[in-house]
């Protein structure tokens, strides 16, 4: 599995593809919900081995914080290790990018996933207008 960051129009429609499955037709999060204007500006990173894109992230700088969101593994994958991969090699590059603080917005089922990555939960749960509560948290690069 190769995880990099997305450099073309056609890894990044994969890594749309991959939101779309997991957050849009799985989650059921409003469409309208899942785009922004950051998509246009963020960096992106895909997952992918020979059979195919497997998992996406995104990263939008924010001073000297990296927020990190919109982390995807499609189903087959899941269980396999791959979305602390993924997590690891964001927060990899954010790190070698000098950013010194990684920041996200975790479904409140995945703060624990998160924790163990090193990321501290702070602040009350929260929806962020997808209807799934969130949770805060932050993490020293």
């Amino acid at each position: 599995m190769i995880i990099r960051r997305v450099a073309d129009d056609a890894a990044r429609q994969a890594c749309f593809d991959i939101r779309r499955a997991v957050f849009i037709d799985e989650q059921q999060i409003p469409e309208a919900e899942e785009w922004d204007t950051h998509d246009a500006t963020c960096v992106h990173y895909l997952a992918e081995d020979d059979a195919g894109p497997a998992g996406t992230a995104r990263l939008i700088a924010r001073g000297n914080s990296a927020k990190i969101g919109r982390v995807a593994v499609l189903k087959p994958h899941r269980g396999s290790g791959l979305g602390a991969r993924i997590m690891r090699a964001v927060m990899d590059d954010a790190k070698l990018q000098g950013f010194t603080q990684a920041e996200l917005e975790a479904q409140v089922y995945a703060v624990a996933f998160y924790e163990r990555l090193g990321f501290v939960a702070e602040g009350p749960d929260f929806d962020d207008g997808s209807g799934i509560l969130h949770r805060v948290m932050r993490a020293t690069l």
